[in-house]
């Protein structure tokens, strides 16, 4: 008989001087130990994981997990150690019933963290999506928080739009003197060709245009100047602001939204769905194979020489009582008996003591009597 093979046993909560004489049991319980025992190792995996997605760090991770995982093992092997072989197989299953009711819960908790870690890539991309959406939105926000931008680049649009405006102005001065000198007919021309009084006018106009064009650009650049200063401080003080609440959407991989990610895969492929509820299913498999193993075993030697120790300290137990019962009733008869007899010597003594007192009276009053008559 190796170290393994006691260890098992031990996992599986059997009584080890009990077990030693049925052999013929060994395996079975072998096969339950060590259910009892990887059920707890997965449960120290998945709560390491869970709590090292919440932590990022390492060593509480570890001894968490550790705990976790002892705290399983703990609840699995009293689940199963508790568990009795009866005559009737309803009786086995009315016991059984709650055991399997927090068996299931336990698999549920222990396979969550283990289908987020299976899913862990689908995950990321989901969560990915999620943090460009809280930008969008954070962005969007802080624009609606910040409209002196806004009002200030329309400003400064209008500014162009009225540079922009004067130079089609010029442009169009400047057509009516070309088309002037080379002599085209149009409506503001004289269709003449040369350098006429109308060309002249027309180089007039385009000149002064031109100056007031020059004007306009340096008079509107300077206020450009001024708005877009003003347009970058409030853009820093957004960007500011948008520095703030970034953090908060990097930090967005703790584990409930990686469990909301989930939801949200499953709910939108039917294949994940079937994967997770598969796994689920797994677990729940193994977290209940060893009630179901005691369950459809039969009873065997093991179960026999178990029944026989517990009856044979039933029946210890009855005969201390009736022993001690019969000792507590002896002392209270005699009690009673040797009390009661006290008493009425007592009394007795009491009431020779008052007719003597009495009868001494009576005498001395009687004495009395006969002097004075």
């Amino acid at each position: 008989m190796n170290n393994l093979t006691r260890f098992f046993w031990f996992c599986s909560g059997a009584n080890l001087s009990i077990l030693k004489r049925s052999p013929t049991e060994s395996n079975k319980y072998i096969g339950i130990g060590a259910t009892v025992f990887f059920t707890g190792v997965l449960a120290a995996l998945a709560a390491g994981y869970a709590l090292f997605t919440v932590f990022q760090t390492l060593l509480p991770a570890v001894c968490f997990g550790i705990l976790w995982g002892l705290m399983i093992f703990n609840l699995d092997r009293f689940i199963v150690s508790s568990m009795r072989k009866k005559e009737s197989s309803w009786s086995e299953w009315k016991l059984a019933i709650p055991r399997l009711v927090l068996a299931v819960l336990l698999a549920l908790v222990i396979s969550k963290p283990l289908e987020l870690k299976m899913f862990e890539r689908e995950i990321n991309r989901k969560i990915d999506e999620k943090r460009i959406e809280f930008i969008t939105a954070s962005k969007e926000n802080l624009a609606k928080g910040f409209p002196e931008i806004d009002e200030l680049e329309s400003k400064i649009t209008d500014l162009q739009a009225e540079i922009t405006s004067f130079e089609a102005y010029r442009n169009q001065l400047q057509d009516e003197y070309d088309a002037e000198r080379f002599g085209e007919k149009t409506a503001s021309t004289s269709g003449i060709v040369g350098l006429g009084t109308n060309a002249k006018k027309k180089e007039e106009q385009l000149d002064a245009a031109q100056v007031e064009l020059v004007k306009l650009r340096e008079r509107n650049q300077v206020r450009i100047d001024t708005l877009e200063a003003q347009i970058r401080q409030f853009i820093a003080l957004r960007q500011a602001e948008f520095e703030k609440q970034q953090p908060g959407i990097e930090g967005f991989d703790g584990l409930a939204a990686r469990m909301d990610a989930l939801s949200v895969l499953t709910s939108e492929s039917a294949a994940m769905a079937l994967a997770n509820t598969f796994i689920m299913l797994l677990f729940i498999a193994i977290e209940t194979a060893p009630i179901f193993v005691k369950l459809i075993s039969p009873r065997g030697p093991y179960d026999e020489y178990l029944e026989l120790h517990e009856d044979k300290v039933k029946l210890f137990k009855g005969e201390k009582w009736t022993f001690s019962k019969g000792e507590s009733e002896a002392r209270v008869d005699y009690f009673q008996g040797t009390h009661f007899y006290a008493t009425e010597l007592e009394k007795e003594k009491t009431n020779r003591k008052n007719k003597t007192q009495t009868e001494a009276e009576l005498a001395e009053l009687e004495g009395k009597w006969n002097n004075d008559v």
